[in-house]
């Protein structure tokens, strides 16, 4: 029985799980095993997978197009570690990153952890950018593991670790195509399990290099944000209201701009700090500038999904729903 069994959905990534396994390999920490699912992949990684089998344990499991979580669940049903990390295909391991979250399980007394993300130094700048923007505390607000708050952790699939017992006492990921990691984190919460915020166990996560793509995830984020309150009431926070706010406030300067063309000049206000803080953070002109573009991009997205849902959801009354569930992965 490993430590870890860590678990890796993957659809049609064979190039960045790649990476993902070098980084694996690097590992100074050797007490665990690799799960991989291929979620109805046309790219598959199979070959990959059985490439790695005289440097560390694998398995590879293959099936028909579902959804990351129950993709998560078949891999977690043939995982044999204490203790089961799920990472997303697009991650890369520091070096020490198991070594450190061996020593914390060995130490500290929780049921379920996590830790935040990063962009590597060898990434584009676009995915810099949108690095940036799914991270800073400025465009975050600090919900995602920038910093500790006083609500509850919620460890994500990108970064989440639990342990085996616990996991398939809850009955593993929900069929939610999207929030199924923050579903998860919060029956676990209301079980009376534990999480625990490890910030020195960060991972590096490429995200998307595509401003449409990135629209399509975002844009899923905010709907799932009111389909998770509607299962688990009372966990909508203010913090999640300011993107739509955001929206409705851009649409009022625009209107009153008909009136006082003077109001768009407002509208250079957010740009200009995002730029800023950009530019502090990462030290790069580039990025920052591009940082821009994309933090405008997360927060159109989450806030017009957002208002969509809670439209059709909670004023209409219709039932859970998400959009580009078509071509969103592609």
């Amino acid at each position: 029985m490993p430590l870890f069994s860590i678990i890796i959905p993957v659809y049609n990534r064979p190039e960045e799980l790649q990476e993902l396994f070098e980084s694996i390999d690097k590992q100074s920490f050797r007490d665990f095993e690799v799960v991989v699912v291929e979620d109805g992949s046309v790219k598959k990684s199979d070959q990959l997978v059985n490439a790695y089998t005289e440097k560390f344990s694998t398995q590879y499991l293959y099936q028909e197009n579902k959804g990351p979580g129950l993709a998560r669940n078949n891999g977690a049903g043939c995982a044999s570690g204490r203790w089961l990390l799920f990472l997303d295909s697009d991650c890369l391991l520091p070096e020490d990153y198991l070594a450190l979250v061996a020593e914390e399980v060995a130490s500290e007394d929780f049921d379920c952890f996590g830790g935040p993300d990063k962009a590597h130094p060898s990434f584009n700048t676009i995915q810099k950018a949108i690095g940036y923007a799914m991270s800073s505390v400025l465009t975050t607000g600090g919900i995602r593991g920038a910093r500790e708050k006083l609500d509850v952790f919620y460890p994500r699939s990108y970064n989440l670790a639990v342990r085996n017992s616990v996991f398939h006492s809850l009955g593993g990921f929900s069929n939610m195509r999207f929030g199924e990691d923050l579903d998860f984190s919060m029956r676990l919460l209301e079980k009376g399990y534990s999480t625990r915020l490890i910030k020195p166990a960060f991972v590096y996560h490429k995200r998307r290099n595509n401003f449409r793509s990135f629209f399509k995830q975002i844009y899923n984020s905010g709907i799932a944000r009111i389909n998770l309150d509607l299962r688990h009431p009372g966990t909508l926070k203010p913090v999640h209201w300011l993107p739509a706010l955001f929206v409705m406030g851009h649409l009022a300067l625009l209107l009153l701009a008909f009136v006082n063309p003077a109001c768009l000049l407002l509208l250079l206000v957010v740009p200009l700090i995002v730029f800023s803080h950009a530019r502090y953070e990462t030290g790069n002109g580039k990025t920052a500038l591009w940082a821009v573009p994309a933090a405008l991009t997360q927060t159109f997205a989450y806030g017009l999904g957002f208002l969509e849902a809670f439209i059709t959801r909670k004023i209409m009354g219709r039932k859970e729903f998400q959009a580009f569930s078509k071509n969103f992965y592609k």
